[in-house]
């Protein structure tokens, strides 16, 4: 396999599909090579972090004038929307519109919408939108108010609320676009990670299997100082990390769990960063516990973090319900076209039955029949006990090149086809939209006290598990963002995992 240069300037694999992509996609913002190793390492240093910045200031600065292009013919647009009696002629139109983009580009630029970290970021970059768009629209009803002109109501009402959301769109697509670039190995930002030979390697298989955050571990400092981990250098120990993280050309230096780690070293490290335009990233170690659980509590002028207790009742959860069963019922109706159209291709495929039905786990250990499209032989259940698999890590059963799928079911379980008459289930209340996976009683029946949490909730259709890569995941890794989930809910989190799922499904990647 060819290999590419990080804009570290240590080369590495390129991932499936760079080699195509890099001929094309040479020359774009993206694309760094730097000269000049240092020869400890063979990476760029310094000079490859200037690269990697600038690049990402190239890409802000797009965003930008796309976010600015898009409220002007959102603008444009919804003026000759409105309505003749409230139109305030072409003249004062052109000036309302130019007044819009200042408006709410002031309002971005004030909400640091356009920061290069924050831009594609994700979550907190739509939050800072959604912000911006309310002052601004706090501020053109005032406007309107004050000048006693009616004429503006438009524009408050639909035409600024709709160039919000335009931007909310294109700032979507943007993310896309520097997701798929990421995949191919470009962009990346390089990062020295600190800690124990495991805790240095888990983060190298995150950063490799979800590229599309940004990160790729160039180099590491561990308690040893020699070796490698998971095919990185090791370039130092845990006091050699503030001088190497120059010298590796490394933007982020992201400390984990190592044995002697304390606070001291922690200030010493962030001591010798300073000044220096250095991120320093710490992993808490607190089992993944985020979001509204964490809290901060200070004591005699030492801040404590303080972790609230989990809820798994509560008006929350009635809502999640109410709103799964909502969205199931309307889901139902506009895929009806669909559904009927697998049940078709299924029945002429064979001849057999349509639909699977299968015993789950759900909440606090209930059992209920979950319904899926079949998407394997009739007599797969009594074939499963003669196959064996490679494939299979802990209680589950997993096989790459599962025999028993039927031709129509190949191509439903690439796109989670067969699992949509898993809306009947939400409808009824047995499962939920997002939620763990749902466990087969075997799999229960194996189970250790962790993975017995996963219980605490009703399982879902997607979730962590498979927006973060389905079957591709090991049996730890699947019960690890199962208890994320259940730790951390939220509305928000929901939201996330729903939208991720679209790309997830559509990219097809780890279903089999």
């Amino acid at each position: 396999m060819r290999e590419s240069a990080h804009p570290s300037g240590i080369t590495a694999p390129l991932p499936r599909g760079a080699e195509s992509a890099s001929a094309t996609l040479t020359g774009t913002p993206w694309d760094v090579a730097v000269p000049g190793r240092d020869p400890l390492t063979g990476t760029t240093g310094r000079a490859g972090v200037d690269a990697v910045r600038r690049r990402r200031r190239g890409w802000a600065r797009r965003v930008m004038l796309a976010d600015l292009l898009t409220v002007a013919v959102t603008g444009t647009v919804g003026s000759a929307l409105v309505p003749a009696a409230a139109a305030p002629g072409t003249g004062v139109t052109a000036m309302l519109v130019g007044g819009l983009v200042v408006l709410l580009g002031v309002a971005l630029a004030i909400g640091r919408c356009w920061h290069p970290i924050l831009v594609c970021s994700g979550g907190l970059e739509y939050t800072r939108v959604l912000q911006a768009g309310t002052g601004a629209l706090l501020v053109l009803a005032l406007s309107e108010i004050a000048l006693l002109d009616y004429r503006l109501r438009p524009y408050t009402l639909f035409v600024l609320p709709a160039a919000v959301l335009a931007v909310l769109a294109v700032r979507g697509v943007a993310r896309a676009v520097l997701h798929r670039q990421r995949r191919r190995g470009l962009g990346l930002t390089p990062v020295l990670a600190v800690g124990s030979p495991e805790s240095v390697e888990a983060l190298v298989t995150r950063t490799r299997r979800a590229p599309e955050h940004g990160w790729t571990v160039v180099a590491a400092c561990t308690p040893a100082g020699t070796g490698s981990c998971a095919g990185v250098p090791v370039v130092g120990d845990l006091d050699d990390a503030g001088d190497r993280v120059r010298r590796v050309g490394a933007e982020i230096v992201a400390v984990a769990a190592a044995p002697g780690w304390s606070g001291r070293r922690l200030h010493r490290l962030a001591w010798q960063l300073e000044g220096t335009d250095l991120d320093l990233v710490v992993d808490p170690g607190l089992m993944e516990i985020a979001g509204p659980r964490l809290h901060m509590t200070p004591v005699d002028g030492q801040p404590m973090i303080r972790l609230t207790q989990p809820c798994f009742r509560g008006a929350g959860r009635v809502s999640k319900a109410v709103l799964d069963r909502i969205a199931a019922a309307l889901a139902l109706v506009v895929l009806a076209p669909v559904l009927l159209g697998v049940a078709i291709m299924i029945r002429l495929d064979d001849r057999g039955p349509v639909f699977f039905r299968q015993e789950r786990v759900g909440r606090e250990g209930n059992t209920f029949k979950m319904v899926k499209f079949r998407s394997m032989a009739v007599d797969a259940e009594a074939v499963k006990a003669s196959l064996s698999s490679d494939d299979a890590t802990g209680p589950l059963f997993k096989m790459r090149r599962d025999p028993r799928i039927t031709r129509v079911g190949a191509t439903l379980r690439r796109f989670s086809l067969d699992e949509l008459p898993q809306l009947f289930n939400v409808l009824g209340g047995s499962m939920s939209l997002v939620g763990p996976r749902p466990p087969l009683p075997a799999e229960v029946a194996e189970y250790a006290d962790d993975a017995r949490r996963r219980l605490l909730v009703r399982p879902g259709m997607t979730g962590l598990w498979q927006v973060s890569g389905r079957s591709d995941l090991s049996w730890e890794e699947t019960v690890r963002l199962d208890l994320r989930y259940v730790e951390n809910w939220s509305p928000g989190l929901d939201l996330h995992i729903l939208a991720r799922t679209v790309t997830a499904v559509l990219a097809g990647r780890g279903a089999y």
